[in-house]
């Protein structure tokens, strides 16, 4: 019996709905973060290039092998519009693997963004531009194209389990992924932790200054004796 390879290139994948992104996109990652666990971000060396872009949208993931950007044109070329191209580049920065011109295909096609634990190059020409492009640095060398690699199919980036579908969000402080399968209920968490935490910098704005929680968790941590105040 011949043995079953799984494809290399993943052409059908289950997205989240639309309407789901649009809410997303109106929170912070920070937001979104907090009521996934704390969990879910991708390593701090993974930044816009500039501090106004965002974006939100179904993860397309990609693996590469370090310095070669061949999986990625792949991804690109099956790309629905508003997906977010997620690619594991090993956090490797030798050499980069997208530059102007594939990041101007990408909006051109309707791509949301692209996210690559790897480098990138034109940081001129992107840094200007409003397509979101997040990288964990910068090299003028480009990139090969010519060895195998994954489209669609799980992958670790920067610390961060993604699968196929997953939403995507990024801002000024990073990105954050959330599993498809709990968007619906994070974002309900995400509507009341936004209000919680508006209500907080109101009262601190009319003059309540001390955080509510902190005497209990002094106590809970052995900092404050019982009965003992700040």
């Amino acid at each position: 019996m011949s043995a079953q390879f799984t494809p290399l290139i993943n052409r059908h994948i289950q997205r989240i709905a639309a309407e789901e992104v649009r809410r997303a996109a109106e929170f912070q990652a920070a937001i979104l973060a907090d009521v996934a666990g704390r969990r879910g971000t991708l390593h701090g060396r993974v930044r816009p290039l500039a501090a106004h872009m965002k974006v939100a949208g179904p993860a397309v993931t990609v693996e590469v092998r370090p310095g070669d950007n061949l999986a990625i044109h792949a991804a690109l070329a099956i790309a629905q519009p508003g997906d977010v191209i997620v690619v594991d580049g090993k956090g490797d920065i030798s050499c980069a693997l997208i530059g102007e011109i594939m990041s101007t295909q990408a909006a051109a096609s309707g791509i949301a963004g692209i996210i690559i634990d790897g480098a990138v190059r034109d940081a001129d020409a992107l840094t200007a531009g409003n397509f979101p492009v997040f990288a964990s640095g910068l090299n003028p060398c480009g990139p090969t194209k010519s060895i195998a690699g994954r489209v669609n199919a799980p992958i670790s980036v920067a610390g961060a389990a993604v699968s196929p579908g997953d939403l995507i969000v990024g801002d000024a402080d990073g990105v954050v992924v959330l599993p498809r399968e709990e968007v619906v209920q994070l974002l309900e968490l995400a509507a009341r932790k936004l209000d919680t935490e508006t209500r907080r910098i109101a009262a601190i704005r009319a003059g309540d200054i001390r955080a509510p929680w902190l005497e209990g968790a002094l106590r809970a941590a052995g900092m404050l004796a019982e009965g003992e105040t700040l």
